[in-house]
């Protein structure tokens, strides 16, 4: 799940939420994607109390940026609720997150 708010000061903060069916049965989580170079362990996703895994960051407006879930050390996943999918050179897709203005 992904949460924007565009702040006054020019960015955007958006709350990446890993899927609940995802995070039930997962104990560790990351969040992987342009904005870390796809460093698989810059970005921990903190367990929350009702078993859902989040990070928030702050990204630059006006532009895409392409992220992955990556679960336990070996599961990549999607965001359910991404704005898009695009293929990646792995066999499967990336999820993209707009930071244009709606």
């Amino acid at each position: 799940m992904l949460k924007k708010q565009f702040l006054k000061r020019g960015t955007v903060k958006i709350d990446f939420v890993l899927p609940p069916a995802v995070a039930a049965e997962a104990s560790s989580a990351y969040l992987v994607g342009d904005f870390n170079n796809w460093d698989e362990t810059a970005t921990p996703m903190k367990k929350l109390k009702n078993g859902t895994f989040k990070v928030t960051l702050e990204l630059d407006p006006e532009r895409e940026y392409h992220f992955r879930y990556l679960v336990d050390g070996n599961q990549w996943h999607n965001d359910w609720d991404a704005d898009r999918y695009e293929p990646n050179p792995f066999s499967g897709d990336n999820s993209v997150v707009s930071t244009h203005p709606q």
